[in-house]
């Protein structure tokens, strides 16, 4: 019965809050010296765990699009770069939204370079989620993180806005597992084992296979912490398992960040939760 007032309760919720308001389309393009601008944000953005030199690259980036709008890469590197400022670095909640809506927002326009999702979108009977079959192996970067940022900025909007834009979630990362399954060092499988323990009971939550999955993504690519990280803290601490909880945050701080030099940024924020987490323990279990 409780579950039952709960599903009630967030249908009414939903009923009166939106879905993402970022709009799908691609800008005309202007004369400048984009290829110039887009070597200078590059080199930023290998120096993105620096806050301020990823910052510096995103304003590069949103330059080099203007003349570029149509370059995916670039497009990519906005979607992403947003994505990482809300999670790595800002802790305010204001501040990671913002970052996390501008993350959407640039992954929309980059998925609008895809005309045949467009197309499906402009004729009124198709959303955003169902016209996803329409997106190829080409959009799989900008989906996968158009899709982490889409569920987040939901989750830490409210149960309102989680549940409104849970569909277009769930349709964008099933597609980027069809497409490609190893995207971002088991991204689609790490993000469905984070989806079945953050997700409400009521909802379908399956603490079982949220374990299976993250274990499963971190066994096929163990120097993404990441992966353990929310293993820690999704299933450990739900579960209030400390012995695994601790065992996977040793394992995080006691790793290489620099191991895999296409991460070690990545790598560096998973290792900055994992303090922030060790230092917590006390709060997380009873014992």
């Amino acid at each position: 019965m409780r579950a039952l007032h709960l599903l009630l309760a967030s249908s009414v919720l939903v009923g009166c809050q939106t879905k993402h308001t970022g709009t799908y389309e691609v800008a005309q393009a202007s004369a400048g010296g984009g290829d110039a601008v887009k070597v200078e944000a590059d080199q930023l953005w290998e120096q993105r765990a620096d806050k301020a030199k990823l910052q510096a690259a995103l304003v590069k980036y949103e330059a080099a699009y203007q003349t570029a709008p149509t370059d995916r890469e670039i497009g990519l590197r906005l979607v992403r770069g947003y994505y990482f400022l809300g999670d790595a670095y800002e802790d305010d909640k204001e501040a990671k939204l913002a970052a996390w809506d501008q993350s959407i927002s640039w992954g929309k326009r980059c998925l609008a370079i895809n005309h045949e999702f467009t197309a499906l979108l402009e004729k009124g009977d198709e959303d955003e989620a169902s016209a996803a079959r329409a997106l190829t192996v080409e959009d799989v970067p900008c989906l996968y993180w158009s899709s982490s940022a889409l569920g987040k900025w939901g989750k830490l909007s409210g149960l309102g806005k989680t549940l409104k834009n849970l569909p277009t979630v769930k349709a964008w990362m099933t597609r980027v597992g069809e497409l490609d399954p190893d995207y971002n060092f088991s991204g689609p499988d790490r993000y469905w084992g984070a989806y079945y323990c953050a997700i409400p009971s009521f909802a379908g939550q399956d603490l079982d296979k949220c374990r299976e999955l993250l274990e499963k993504a971190s066994a096929a690519n163990p120097e993404y912490l990441g992966t353990k990280v929310l293993l820690a803290d999704y299933w450990a601490r739900k579960t209030q398992d400390k012995e695994v909880f601790n065992k996977a945050i040793d394992e995080v701080l006691a790793a290489d960040p620099n191991a895999v030099a296409e991460i070690a940024p990545e790598n560096m924020a998973e290792q900055e939760k994992a303090r922030k987490l060790k230092e917590n323990v006390s709060e997380y279990f009873a014992d």
